[in-house]
């Protein structure tokens, strides 16, 4: 009874270390991982070489002597709109870009990291016996959400994203793969949450770039967060209008799932929208909407007149800074060139002058999706 007492004080010990739910298994090969190498063989990864790591096959293989897997999930959605529910409103003449949910506040991976250290403090002070640890969040050669699955935590739904019936997807996975011995959570027979995506198939019929290949399975060089985040080089050109407004990032097949339409909501401040600063140099000061610029759904112009030293200083602590400058300004270039402001307006005006300005740019990615934009507004 010992055992299953153990497990019991770790999930109570996650919840108030601030995670939303916790969930234990032993480190196997989950039936899901072995797909894994067929996935990479029909390039389904793209320019992510960090998925080939042959270690994320087998947790085993991950850590010397690792026995078990902590899952840990924490909640970021916050009570904004829908990216589904804004993106035909452009207010007061102004075009503006999507930032994923997850990208609106602090950077996930201190968030989680944090209390994932405090909870192996946790555990060093209840456990005797010598053990080691890691705590990662994406960080480490291990699929988090298969690990997540049957830790009991929810089930794998078409979208390839773990789905839990009370919270949705809109949470972070982090775990901490210890030499311990821990009781699953989990019972011997007990079989993970059954799949509840039934017949539905919103989250494959409304991606724009139709990046599943069939149910579950994704071919990442068409995903929008792929080509806003982790392409280091020019958008793929048939892939461009499809992209529509976003920026970095994509949350669509989330936004349109029904769990979501009924997941509740963080109220943890590291996760809401940063406001952004204002600058003289992209109209800020004469902007209308100005005052209201933030993560959450920001101007393409003021995206546009970023320089590096800028986009630094912005995203310091911010999962933007992944897709770094060239990228956030290559697809806010994307953006404007689906934007289509009104011509003669002053937003048309603004932005126009940002992209002839970036068609001069010493980077040619930037320089090409410049000119790619003005050819479609001017």
């Amino acid at each position: 009874m010992k055992e299953r007492a153990d497990t019991t004080w770790i999930v109570e010990q996650a919840k108030g270390a601030g995670f939303d739910l916790c969930g234990m298994v032993r480190a196997e090969k989950f039936p899901e991982l072995e797909n894994t190498p067929d996935w990479l063989a029909r390039g389904y990864a793209g320019e992510m070489k960090y998925l080939f790591d042959s270690r994320r096959e087998d947790p085993r293989s991950a850590m010397p002597g690792v026995r078990s897997v902590i899952v840990c999930l924490l909640n970021y959605n916050t009570g904004h709109p829908l990216s589904t529910d804004t993106k035909t409103s452009f207010p007061k003449d102004e075009r503006k870009g999507w930032v994923s949910r997850y990208g609106w506040g602090d950077d996930y991976h201190d968030v989680l990291l944090e209390r994932l250290e405090a909870l192996i403090a946790l555990l060093r002070e209840r456990f005797v016996e010598p053990f080691e640890a890691r705590a990662y969040v994406d960080t480490g050669p291990i699929q988090e959400r298969v690990a997540a699955k049957y830790a009991g935590l929810g089930w794998l739904g078409k979208n390839t994203l773990l789905l839990n019936q009370t919270l949705g997807s809109y949470f972070f996975l982090g775990v901490i793969l210890t030499t311990l011995d821990l009781q699953p959570t989990l019972d011997a027979g007990e079989l993970p949450p059954p799949d509840l995506c039934g017949s539905c198939r919103r989250c494959l019929d409304a991606c724009p770039t139709q990046a599943f290949v069939e149910p579950y399975v994704m071919d990442a060089r068409k995903c929008i967060s792929y080509l806003t985040i982790e392409l280091r080089g020019g958008i793929p050109e048939e892939l461009r209008e499809p992209m529509g407004d976003h920026v970095f990032g994509c949350d669509i097949c989330q936004d349109v799932c029904p769990w979501n339409r009924r997941a509740s909501t963080s109220t943890l401040a590291e996760f809401q929208p940063r406001t952004l600063p204002s600058s003289e140099k992209d109209g800020s000061e004469s902007s209308p909407d100005h005052q209201s610029d933030s993560l959450f759904f920001p101007r393409l112009e003021r995206l546009l007149a970023l320089n590096e030293d800028d986009f630094r200083e912005m995203f310091r602590g911010s999962p933007v800074k992944r897709a770094k400058w060239r990228g956030l300004v290559r697809n806010a270039c994307i953006a404007a060139g689906n934007s289509r402001p009104r011509r003669g307006g002053a937003c048309h005006k603004r932005i126009c002058d940002s992209l002839n300005k970036l068609t001069g740019c010493s980077d040619p990615v930037v320089a090409e999706s410049a000119q790619w934009a003005l050819s479609r507004i001017q």
